[in-house]
Parts: C-alpha cells; structure tokens; sequence
C-alpha cells in the first residue's frame, strides 16, 4: 500500500525537547514507525507551521501523482486557529482573525478533498490531538503581557474550545463526504493518564509517549501495522 500524507509538524515528527530548548524532529515518530514495522510506503508532504492554506499550495504542486496512492491522509488545524499573539497582547481589545477563519478552512479542506478525489486518490481526515490550554498560553505568552492576552481570551480554556472547534469541522466534513476520518482526539482523551502526559512543554506537539500512542491506536485499527510498540 501507498500513502501520501499532508500536514504541519505533528505528521511530520516535530517535538519540543526540553533539554536541548529547541524543536528537532523524533526519530520514532509514528509515521517512521509505521513504516519500520509494516509494508505500507509513506509519502510525508508535511511541514512545520503548515496551514490548510499552505496545505492546498503543496497538493497543486504534486496533484498528478496523486494517482499512485491509493490513500493520501490529510492533517491540518493546529496552525489555522493559531492566533499573532503578540499582536494580540499589543491590542487585545480589537478583533484578531486568526490564521485561517474557520469557514476559510472549511472551504479550503473541501477543496483539497476534490483535488485529491478527482486525480485518482482516496482522502483520509484526521482529527487533531487535543491541546493542554495552560501549558500552551505560557508558552504563547513568553516575553508578552499575559493579562492582556487573557484579557482578549476571557479565559485560559478557550484557547481548547477554539481549537476544537476545528477538529470538529474535520469531523463535520468527513461525515459530509463518508469519508474515513482517524480520530486521534479521541484516542487521547480515552485514556486513563492525563493528556499531559503525551503532549511537549508546548502543550501541543505530542511526545515521544503521544507518538507512541497513536502508533498503537493505527495498529489497533488495522492489520497492515503490526502492535511492537
């Protein structure tokens, strides 16, 4: 089996390491995993701070070799919601769109989900893993006023209902389409630890144990991935 996959830094194996104080990229990341471990060939058009935007620019680019994979996943949300927050802390009191409005993402996915449609492949959704809130705004927040960004917020927790809100929409649009939707928000929250026990000091990025975890979940789901981890 071949499969192309778009998406930002989660797909692509992108972790905070708190030691070294700097992103680097997980060498067991769940798509090397599953590649290691299974016949199934992976084509990773992924990058770090990708939005459905960038995501849709990617896919025209290489449209015509859609045709060779028989599934191309696609992975996008975390950085369309995402806001300038140090504009935000400058004028937190005025309206900030954030990188992609949700009906702009809306149209965009549907759009990407044609493309991929009409040259010859079948599209995958995958949700998006939840967010820790708190450990995400003091990350945001870092050398900016933090009251003038909760002020804009109303409360830490939004920024997960924000968030949310766009995994949602790629629930909505799977059901729109009956297309097959990976559901890795799902797999996080049932579990019995805490989300943070999975996700970077960022409060996004899942870890060496998130990746691992959804390592687990894809092998769960089916036989082509072998349950060694």
């Amino acid at each position: 089996m071949k499969v192309c996959v778009f998406g930002d830094s989660i797909v692509k194996g992108v972790i905070y390491d708190s030691k070294k104080q700097r992103y680097s990229m997980l060498k067991d990341n769940f798509i090397n995993m599953i590649q290691q471990h299974s016949n199934i060939e992976i084509e990773s058009i992924a990058c770090f701070g990708c939005t459905i935007t960038k995501g849709m620019n990617l896919l025209e680019k290489v449209e015509n070799e859609l045709k060779n994979y028989d599934y191309t996943f696609l992975e996008f949300g975390g950085n369309d919601c995402d806001f300038n927050w140090a504009a935000v802390a400058e004028n937190p009191d005025i309206n900030h769109d954030c990188n992609t409005p949700i009906e702009d993402f809306k149209e965009k996915y549907i759009y990407m989900i044609k493309k991929i449609q009409a040259a010859g492949s079948r599209p995958v959704l995958v949700t998006l893993p939840p967010i820790d809130s708190k450990r995400f705004f003091n990350w945001v927040s870092k050398g900016l006023d933090k009251e003038k960004i909760l002020g804009f917020l109303g409360d830490v927790e939004h920024i997960g209902r924000w968030q949310s809100m766009y995994s949602d929409a790629v629930k909505q649009i799977s059901k729109l389409f009956n297309l097959p939707l990976f559901d890795i928000r799902s797999i996080f929250f049932n579990q019995k630890n805490s989300i943070t026990d999975y996700l970077c000091e960022d409060g996004i990025h899942p870890n060496k144990e998130g990746h691992k975890l959804i390592y687990r979940a894809i092998a769960e789901r089916t036989s082509l991935v072998p349950m060694m981890v």
